[in-house]
Order: structure tokens, then sequence, then C-alpha cells
């Protein structure tokens, strides 16, 4: 066995005339340690292992990593186990982020290096497995003496290195023995084993990073192309290759004369650059044929067998269905397609308990929004506060009064488990708009004179008018725009004949429609003041009308004496066009002979107001 004396005479003999006996890779890595590394052969390195903040760092970078090597270098180790073999992992720096070993070996291992957290760069451990192949990007063996370090030398350690899909070292999976009585040949059994476990973890890579890409697998035999391919390309939808494996890139530098270690030049040729074969053929090379029946050619004559793997088919994600809209809320509306949009959003933050704003013009219908949105989610009262009616003075009627002797309900009380509706909320006295906010944020408040706060597990709504800046605290209403619903005016409305029958088949208690006239008189109107005009001029009529068995149709005539100023449009618009639709099952020439117009127009006007049929 060779000494230490011998062997730091044989470095310094090889750095002057180099060594017929030793690998020229070991050679080689003497010389760097020499002289890029600067380290000296007759100083003893002890092994250097990482402070565990600065080993979790390394990890978290190689977490990937380790995940897909995972299995590998563990069915690599059952082949091994029992012939104190230690098997190390470690990523581009020569840092250890993966280890296994016998429990029984722990300390001499830790002592020795080969323990998780151990640096074996070359600039630090000297001629090493890991280090050399690092350097080299070559498989290896670094056995006993062939260390540059002397403190190393009972070693014997083998190792390939692992490159990502662009082809950069991403790791050095290393097989270790603390000794090995045996000659230096004896690992290549060894080498063998890590060589073909780093192949396959590449491979595993590749595939997993390829789910929407084409792969090209390759072997020089057909038996086990489909099961244990020796090389990988995987290809963009034009042909041009995006990733490959360490085989892969070594052929294809061979074919393209280029140096297969720098990767970005291979990456982004064309895949006809490389083999006589096309995109076009890729699917003549899928498992559809017999392996023996796939072989392609290289462009320098090299034979070879591939597997092309399709692209897999990507679902495309499913938008999630709108909610069913319950019953309550779908009578709020007719076929509109912004109230339905509205009704759809109202259904799903309905069972909620996030607070609630619902804004829009006086009479569009909030306060009935509102209640239709309690009765779909909540089985307690729903308590209404006009928010006008309250003064500074009165704010025990909504937050209650306490005092030593107990409490006295407000109608934040009032409302538990169910609804606290604050309607136009913006004309509430700026100190009870102060006290709200608790109640908002938080679900708690604090009755006048009491001390402490109270939980409520009441859901709050809140109705503000068009302009909900005017009088409402900022921070107040940030806390409610989350979760806002505006309901347009009337007039905007496609379905505003469908809201009038309605509206007047209640006030009369009869089914109620409208002559073709009589709907183009309510299309034609403002109505500024929206539902509650509505609601007036239908309660006006119904006290007006003599009484009916059955159903009534109004005219034209019924209308004008209550709607002074008003004369009919001549423009069909979309509430009326939809009222006109609906009416004829859609029947367009039916439409165009009520409208005296021809059928191109009507068509016309479908696909400016974007109307369609429910």
């Amino acid at each position: 066995m060779q000494t230490d004396i011998e062997h730091i005479r044989e470095i310094e003999a090889a750095a002057r005339h180099g060594s017929g006996s030793r690998d020229p890779l070991v050679v080689q890595s003497w010389l760097r340690c020499l002289d890029k590394h600067g380290l000296d052969p007759t100083a003893r390195a002890e092994a250097y292992i990482l402070p565990d903040t600065a080993l979790r760092q390394h990890r978290e970078r190689s977490a990937d990593l380790i995940s897909i090597a995972r299995s590998g270098i563990d069915d690599l180790y059952k082949l091994v186990a029992g012939q104190n073999y230690v098997l190390l992992l470690s990523d581009r720096d020569g840092v250890t982020v993966e280890y296994l070993g016998e429990d029984s070996q722990k300390q001499d291992l830790r002592r020795s290096g080969l323990y998780m957290g151990a640096e074996w760069s070359e600039a630090r451990a000297g001629t090493c497995a890991l280090g050399a192949c690092i350097e080299t990007g070559e498989p290896l063996i670094i056995h006993q003496s062939d260390h540059f370090d002397v403190t190393h030398g009972g070693l014997s350690c083998t190792a390939a290195p692992i490159y990502d899909t662009a082809g950069s070292l991403a790791a050095v999976l290393d097989i270790s023995l603390l000794s090995s009585p045996l000659a230096r040949a004896s690992q290549f059994l060894a080498l063998n084993l890590v060589r073909q476990t780093a192949r396959r973890i590449e491979m595993a890579n590749i595939m997993a990073e390829s789910r929407s890409d084409w792969v090209l697998r390759l072997a020089s035999s057909p038996d086990f192309l489909d099961v244990d391919p020796e090389a990988a390309l995987t290809l963009d939808a034009g042909g041009h290759v995006i990733g490959m494996t360490n085989g892969a890139a070594r052929l294809m530098a061979r074919t393209l004369s280029r140096d297969w270690r720098k990767g970005q030049g291979l990456i982004g040729r064309h895949v006809s650059e490389v083999f006589e074969l096309g995109l076009d053929t890729l699917e003549g090379l899928t498992r559809q044929r017999a392996a023996r029946d796939r072989l392609i050619q290289t462009r320098d004559g090299y034979r070879l067998f591939a597997h092309a793997i399709e692209p897999r088919r990507i679902p495309q994600p499913q938008r999630p269905s709108n909610p069913a809209i319950p019953p309550a809320l779908r009578a709020l509306a007719g076929d509109d397609p912004t109230m339905r949009a509205l009704l759809h959003r109202a259904a799903t933050l309905a069972p909620g308990q996030m607070p609630l704003l619902i804004t829009g013009a006086s009479g569009s219908g909030k306060s009935s929004l509102a209640q239709a949105i309690h009765a779909v989610s909540r089985h307690g009262p729903c308590i209404t506060v006009a928010c006008e009616s309250l003064t500074e003075d009165e704010a025990a009627v909504l937050f209650g009064r306490g005092d030593p002797r107990g409490h006295s309900p407000g109608l934040i009380d009032a409302a538990e488990g169910g609804t606290l509706l604050l309607e136009n909320l913006n004309e509430l006295p700026p100190r009870l708009q102060a006290r709200l906010l608790t109640l908002i944020a938080a679900g708690s408040y604090r009755p006048v004179g009491a001390l402490r706060e109270r939980r409520s597990n009441a859901r709050i709504v809140a109705t503000l008018g068009t302009d909900p800046q005017t009088g409402i605290r900022p921070d107040l209403l940030h806390r409610l725009a989350g979760a806002a619903l505006h309901l347009p005016a009337i007039r905007q409305r496609q379905d505003l004949i469908a809201l009038a029958e309605r509206l007047f088949a209640r006030a009369f208690g009869v089914q109620v429609s409208f002559d073709a006239q009589a709907a183009a008189q309510l299309a034609a109107q403002d109505w500024g003041g929206n539902l509650h005009q509505m609601a007036a001029l239908a309660a006006t009529l119904a006290a007006s009308y003599p009484p009916q068995a059955g159903a009534v149709t109004l005219g034209r005539a019924d209308l004008l004496p209550h709607l002074p100023g008003v004369a009919s449009d001549s423009t069909t618009g979309p509430a009326l066009l939809q009222h006109l639709l609906a009416a004829q099952g859609w029947n367009v020439s039916a439409v165009a002979r009520l409208m005296g117009v021809d059928r191109s127009t009507v068509h016309r006007q479908i696909l400016r107001f974007g109307l369609r049929r429910s």
C-alpha cells in the first residue's frame, strides 16, 4: 500500500512528467488541484459539513431533483445493500443533499465526509469522484490513492453526472466505500450501476417536464426501446429540440460537430438537422408499429431505434357552472342578460356570511333583492333599518343599551341569526356609521353605555343610491365594496315589459298583458322613478279599471291618460323587441309584420341589441 510520502511524491512527479499508470482523468484532476485550486498535497484536509441553515438552502434548491431521483437511488441502494456502500446525491456545487448509508457506520461516515451536507467540490476536497465529475462531466472512479488529499486515501468513490433537460449539469450521483481492499477494477460494476441510474433519473425528469410535447426516445437495440431507452429528446410543435438527456446531447453534438457540454448550442435545433426524418414522420414511430420497424438514422450515418410519444391532450379546464338561480331571486327579473348575470352572482354570494352592498337608483329593486337573498340563505328574521330615520341620539335603537343591570336589545339583536338590512346607509349619521365599522369588519359591536362588545351572527346587507360616495365614510364603504351588486335602472333592462306584466298582475289580481302599442308606450317611458313609478301606475290603473274575472289585456289608450307628455317612440328599443320576440315565440317573420318592417331589419336589431332566445 502506498505511503503518504510516496503519494505526495507521485503527485509532484505527475505534475512534472505526467503518469502512465494512473487514469488520465485522475492526473488531470491532480493538476487542477495544484494549478487551478492552489491545493497543497502535504496539507491534510478534514471533511467539511455545511451548517444546517446552509444545507437547508441547498436542499430547497434541489427539492424537485431529489423528488425525481428518490426512486432511482432507493432502487440502487437496494442492489448494494449489505456491502457497506454509501449513496450520495450532490448538487452542482458538490454539496451532498441526499444520503443513504448504514446506521452502524454513521460516525465513521460523518468523519470521512460520506454524509449529508458534506461538500465534495474539487476546490475544497481535492481529487474526489464528486468533484472530478463536476469538473469533467464524465462518469469516473476515484479509488483510494487516486484521491489528491491523503486524508481520503482509504476511500473508494464512483460517480456519474445527472444533467437537466437544457444540457446543464444538475447533480452528481456517487456510490462510495469507506475502505476497499480490492483493486480499482473492482468498482467497474459500481460505475455501470451509477451510470445507468443517472440515465434513468434524467429520463424520468424529461418525461415529467414533457407532458405536452413530442418525446423521441432512442436506443441502439429494439428489445428495450420502449421500457429502458438510452436517450431522449423533446420537440416543440415545430419540430425543434427543447429538451434532451445527456445521452441525446452527446449524440446530437457528434452529428453536428458540436461540444456536448454547451447545451445552449443544441437546444433549438430542428430534428431534421440531426436525423433523417421530419416532424410529419413522427407518428410512424409510435408504439402502433413494432420496435424493430422503427429504425431511423442520424445525418452522420448512425442507426438507432426510435419511440415517438405524442403530446398529451390536456383537457381545457371546465369553468365552474353558475349555480341555479333560486326561485326567490329568479322572480326579480325576466330575460335580461345584465340581470341574469347579477342574479347568478347573488346566488353565489347568498349562502355566505360576508357583508353585501347593493347599489342602484331609487326604485331599482335594491330592497327586493336584499330580501330575496335573505329568503334563500337565512332562517332568522330580516330586520330592515331605514337609516334616514335614525338620529345621532338614537344609537341605542340600533345597537341596544348596556348597563350594570343588563342589556336592552336593539335592532342588531333582533336580526340575530338572520339579516340586518341597512337601507340607504349613506343617510345614517356619521357617528353611527363609525360604530358600525367593527360590526361589519369583525361581527361584533358595543351597545350604548356598555364596556364590552357583543358578538352578532346577523348578515349585514346595505343599500346605497347611484352615488355611493356621498355621505358615507370611505373606510365603511371599502369594507362593503368587496361583495357589491349593482342594479340597473329599469329603462336599461330588456325585461322591462315582463316586469310591467308582473307588477300589473300583482295590482290587478289577475294576469295582465299589453298589446303591441301599449308595450311600445311602456318601452318609450323614461321611468325616472323605476319600479316605484311603475308600481304606482299599476295601482292607479287597477283602481280605475272595472273588476275582471279573467286575464286583462291593456292597450295604449288605457295607459295614455296616466302617462302625460309621453309620446310613442317610433324606434324599437331592446325591451320592446325582446317582448315581441318572446310573445311570438321568436318567430322573426311574425315580429316583422307587427313592426311593419322586413325580416332583415329584425335580424339586424337582434344582433345590435345582443338579444338571445332564453
